[in-house]
């Protein structure tokens, strides 16, 4: 259910703005997303893992937080990122 080393690595490098960076909200969101998307296919095979929900709604609100922030801060990348995760 945890991201691999390796799926992170590869979420971060596709979205860093340098090369240190790990904290912009792109990032952030880019990992969210890969997170999201592996919980969210683990809740597909295991219905009544409830703890398991909690921890995926808290990560999209977490998610959704990072990606207001962007907007207010840079409506042009806000829309990439969106189309994205949409796409």
């Amino acid at each position: 259910m945890t991201l691999t080393k390796r799926k992170k690595t590869t979420a971060i490098k596709a979205k860093q703005r340098h090369d240190t960076d790990t904290g912009s909200p792109e990032v952030q969101v880019s990992l969210l997303t890969k997170a999201i998307d592996e919980l969210s296919r683990h809740l597909k095979r295991h219905r009544k893992d409830k703890h398991s929900r909690r921890g995926l709604l808290a990560m999209v609100a977490r998610r959704k937080n990072h990606l207001d922030y962007l907007k207010r801060k840079n409506p042009t990348k806000h829309e990439e990122l969106v189309a994205e995760i949409k796409g």
